[in-house]
């Protein structure tokens, strides 16, 4: 299922931005689009991932550089059968982390300097084990793809307004379509990533760690802080906001069709839920 729904994105994506390509040269502006497009769905598809990494400045990690962080990775790993991921640390107060990479084997786990120096280690171990379930679930390789077509999606609407429109696809009206689907474009990636993925990631974190309450607990304090500690990477890349576990653009709360997370409130709750009917004795404390 989410093998199709990453094709079914990609193939909406590529309507797109064939679309913005006609509006710029007609038919032969959709042509060249759509052989753009397919390059960089592929270039997306193998590489996305390191541009992600890039863009954030991560830094791989191991146990020699970072032994706690790196050890309950690897215990998380293993609880959940799968390979170890990379690991990567993003020098950033604020408290996040995310998860990026095409398949559990090409995939990595990024978190900020804030959020390892804010959390206990039951609380990191809850927030990287929801990392860890987005790339069981292949989550990863429809964040990443998408971030990077929308991306290209912008910079081609911003063109188009700079040098204008064909004339017989619209002129100015065409133009100012462009100018409302620069932003759409936005929307677009926060709707296609669905906000259910987020509730299903936290719900196999807590199978993988073995307490829900680890996740709730770093999920309301890592909401909180995060209000407080701009993002300014995520500002500059607002495409690539919904990678992470908690919004890092300082959003209201809400949920509403455009949030690209569900309300922590609303997380926090149905973990909670989650925990009382999976009442079995929880993992001692983590080691």
């Amino acid at each position: 299922m989410n093998t199709l729904k990453t094709f079914m994105l990609l193939a909406a994506m590529t309507a797109l931005f064939m679309g913005l390509g006609y509006l710029i040269g007609g038919a032969g502006g959709a042509m060249i689009a759509f052989l753009v497009a397919a390059a960089m769905n592929f270039f997306a598809y193998w590489n996305s991932d390191k541009i992600v990494l890039r863009m954030y400045s991560a830094k791989r990690v191991d146990e020699t550089t970072a032994p706690n962080y790196v050890g309950i990775v690897r215990e998380l790993a293993k609880r959940a059968n799968m390979p170890v991921p990379a690991i990567y640390i993003i020098d950033n107060p604020q408290p996040n982390a995310f998860a990026t990479g095409r398949n559990e084997d090409n995939a990595a786990v990024a978190a900020t300097t804030g959020l390892i120096r804010m959390l206990s280690p039951e609380e990191l171990a809850g927030v990287m084990a929801h990392e860890l379930s987005h790339i069981k679930n292949r989550d990863t390789l429809t964040m990443t793809v998408t971030a990077t077509i929308a991306g290209a999606i912008s910079m081609l609407a911003n063109f188009a307004l700079f040098f204008g429109g064909n004339r017989n696809a619209g002129g100015a009206i065409g133009a100012i379509a462009l100018a409302i689907l620069a932003p759409m474009a936005a929307g677009l990636v926060q709707m296609a990533i669905s906000r259910t993925r987020e509730y299903s990631a936290d719900r196999g974190g807590a199978e993988i760690c073995g307490n829900p309450m680890w996740l709730a607990s770093a999920l309301e304090r890592i909401d909180e802080a995060a209000r407080r500690a701009p993002n300014e990477a995520a500002e500059a890349n607002p495409a690539t906001a919904h990678m992470f576990i908690i919004n890092p653009l300082n959003g209201r709360g809400r949920d509403n069709l455009f949030s690209t997370h569900p309300a922590t409130a609303n997380r926090i709750a149905e973990l909670k839920k989650f925990a009382e009917a999976n009442a079995a004795a929880p993992r001692a404390p983590w080691r």
